[in-house]
Order: C-alpha cells, then sequence, then structure tokens
C-alpha cells in the first residue's frame, strides 16, 4: 500500500458531517489496485463503525469507482437505511440510479435530496443533477416501467409458436 494511502486510511475515522477523503483526485485515473486497497480499507472501517452512514457513502462512491456496481447499490442503500436524512447517501444513489438509466428513481431521489441540502453548495449540486435527470428524460432516454402484466402476450406468442411447429410438421 503507498504511503499516501496509509496516511489516508488512518483518517477514516467518521467526522460529524465531513465525509473521509479519497485517495484520488480524478476517479478515471485511479489505480485499480489503490483502488482495491482503499475499498478494503473502508470495509474494516464501516465493520468498526457499523452505525456510519458516511463511511458507507464512501464505500459505494469506491466500488463505483471500481465498475462494481452491485456492491456499490448494496452499500448506498445501507446507508440510507442507516440515515434516511443523509444528504449525500441520497444524492450518490440517485447517481447511480441516474448512470444505470433508471431515472424515474433518479429524480426521486434528487428531489429528497434537494429537500435534504443544508448549504448551498449542496443545494446547487442536487439542483444540477436534476436538471439533468430531468433533460435526459425529456430527450433521449425511455425509461419503460414494467407496470402491465406480460402474461396475455406470453400465451399469445407461445399459442403461436405451437401453431408455426404443427403447421411444419405436418408437411
Amino acid at each position: 500500500m503507498s504511503t499516501s494511502l496509509a496516511r489516508i486510511a488512518a483518517g477514516l475515522q467518521p467526522r460529524g458531517d465531513a465525509l473521509p477523503p479519497a485517495p484520488w483526485r480524478d476517479p478515471y485515473e485511479a489505480a485499480s489496485a489503490d483502488v482495491a486497497a482503499y475499498i478494503a480499507e473502508l470495509e474494516a472501517a464501516c465493520a468498526a463503525h457499523p452505525r456510519s452512514a458516511d463511511l458507507r457513502v464512501c464505500l459505494g462512491i469506491a466500488h463505483a469507482v471500481n465498475y462494481d456496481v452491485y456492491h456499490s447499490m448494496d452499500a448506498l442503500e445501507e446507508a440510507r437505511t442507516l440515515d434516511p436524512e443523509n444528504f449525500w447517501a441520497r444524492i450518490k444513489y440517485a447517481e447511480l440510479h441516474s448512470r444505470l438509466g433508471v431515472l424515474d428513481v433518479a429524480e426521486q431521489e434528487t428531489r429528497r435530496a434537494v429537500d435534504l441540502a443544508q448549504n448551498p453548495l449542496q443545494l446547487a449540486l442536487a439542483r444540477k443533477q436534476l436538471k439533468d435527470i430531468r433533460d435526459r428524460k425529456r430527450t433521449s432516454v425511455r425509461n419503460v416501467a414494467w407496470t402491465k402484466p406480460l402474461v396475455a402476450p406470453a400465451l399469445v406468442l407461445a399459442a403461436m409458436l405451437v401453431l408455426i411447429f404443427v403447421a411444419n410438421t405436418w408437411r
């Protein structure tokens, strides 16, 4: 582990409203070994502080930087469960859904984050994210809600396939 990462890992204790720092400035430039080491340190810190939503937010972000969507989603959902009023848990959970294309959930969570913003920076960040999500909903992204049952179309398709099979075997 690099010395800078070791210094950062030593400071992973939750500090009020501040989140622990990440060992990289640009997530696209982060070395995968450094990210994996940081994730291991965050997981240990989460085990030591099981009620810290901030540490779980950081863990979710680190998993997202490591392109591990499922673990990122799990960590952010746990952070939201631990502290439903946590701005960063809401905004990052919404951002992940936005990147996955689940824009209805992203918009709902971002609206909640707007309500939870405690300073102008958080409010501006949440409003910009909300604007981006609404722009994407209006323009190119189709957000299909699977609310209708698919039993009838599936039965019709199965019947058609059976008829085609019978017609082909009868010849």
